[in-house]
């Protein structure tokens, strides 16, 4: 049998790993700036952040499309 690869760069990564990679390269401050949610604004922490981003639909798809967009400047940047 064939292993079919997906072609979804979200396959396989977990919220915590996209959102430890988009504060590793962006830090909070900057993350705020590009998604002006309160829990990158107001104390964050991953942990905050994970809970509302589990819990929230909108919030965690503009955080995975800012780290699809971010993915090829990660990769440069390993």
């Amino acid at each position: 049998m064939e292993k079919k690869i997906s072609n979804d760069p979200l396959h396989g990564v977990t919220l915590k790993k996209i959102l430890e990679d988009l504060v590793g390269f962006y830090g909070f401050d900057k993350l705020g700036e590009l998604i002006n949610i309160r829990c990158f604004n107001v104390n964050p922490t991953i942990n905050s952040s994970l809970t509302f981003l589990r819990k929230t639909d909108w919030a965690r798809k503009k955080v995975e499309e800012l780290y699809v967009r971010t993915l090829p400047k990660l990769e440069n940047d390993r």
